[in-house]
């Protein structure tokens, strides 16, 4: 359990602009000021969404909080519902002490609010990735002691995902003749369709809905594994088969390398359905899968 800074705290630690090693604080953030809340994950390291997808990125002193998710407020109303990332000088143990300390220049929230965009283009905590955390090799070993030893995951997790790391740096690196299933990573699979995205329009927030089996959204997926564009990502595989509640429709994100404010269709959030990081290197962002509505099956329910 940590306890959330207040504003004037936080504030305080802040440079003009509102960050803390180029990790912005956000109008969004202000909400949570105060509370209470259990620590998700230790946020050392972090999926690059913005320069090398596939590969991670490092940073320090900074931890996920459960329950904290960003509601695009300040954003244009970006709909991504990403995980927030939490310095420690802005979180202090549940008696007040700062978990660390440090006197910024100061920033006011009229600043966070300034600090959003760039023109035309949205400044937020995932676009700020490239410069706020640092590339990690692969092959960087100490990463995964700490995936263990922070708690992000469990002992047989972290040995299956070591596993899988080493199975697919073997793939990347061996020589073409020697990769097995054709050089393809795991998990294997393969898109085995035109990837035409052909919706029904029946999908409502609330449905019952059944992942389709792996064969059937193989189906669906051209050869680069994408519906209509949208990729159909390794984690996942291991929901298939299983059921939820649909929580909402993704109708507009920020496209975290340009910045841009990007329109999507046929885009669903699941309830509680939040990625596991094994295939990537134990990321432990806790980031929302999105949903093509032909990966999915409407369960009808008793009246």
């Amino acid at each position: 359990m940590v306890r959330v800074r207040s504003r004037e705290e936080i504030l305080a630690t802040l440079d003009a602009e509102g960050n803390v090693d180029s990790l912005p604080f956000m109008p969004e953030m202000l909400q949570f000021c105060g509370s209470s809340l259990p620590v998700f994950s230790v946020a050392h390291k972090t999926c690059d969404t913005v320069e090398h997808p596939g590969n991670c990125r490092s940073l320090q002193h900074t931890v996920h909080l459960v329950g904290t998710r960003c509601d695009g407020s300040a954003h244009g109303g970006c709909q991504a519902g990403c995980m927030l990332f939490w310095r420690e000088e802005w979180l202090s143990t549940p008696s007040g002490a700062p978990l660390r300390d440090v006197a910024g220049t100061g920033a006011t929230e009229e600043a966070l609010q300034a600090s959003t965009m760039d023109g035309s283009l949205y400044k937020c905590q995932a676009t700020a990735m490239k410069v706020a955390a640092a590339p990690l090799p692969t092959r960087q070993l100490g990463q995964y002691w700490k995936d263990l030893r922070s708690g992000n995951v469990g002992f047989f997790t972290w040995l299956r995902g070591l596993g899988i790391t080493t199975f697919n740096l073997y793939q990347w690196q061996a020589p073409r003749r020697l990769r097995p299933f054709g050089g393809r990573s795991w998990p294997l699979f393969k898109g085995r369709g035109t990837g035409k995205r052909i919706p029904s329009g029946n999908l409502q927030p609330g449905d019952l809905v059944e992942i389709r089996s792996k064969a059937e959204i193989e189906a669906t997926l051209n050869a680069e594994g994408r519906n209509g564009g949208m990729l159909f990502d390794g984690e996942m595989l291991p929901f298939c088969g299983r059921r939820f509640r649909v929580e909402r429709r993704v109708d507009h994100i920020i496209d975290e390398p340009s910045g841009k404010m990007i329109k999507l269709q046929d885009c669903w959030v699941l309830d509680n359905v939040v990625c596991q990081g094994i295939y990537h290197r134990f990321c432990p962002r806790g980031g929302l899968p999105y949903w093509r509505e032909a990966w999915l099956r409407k369960v009808d329910e008793p009246a």
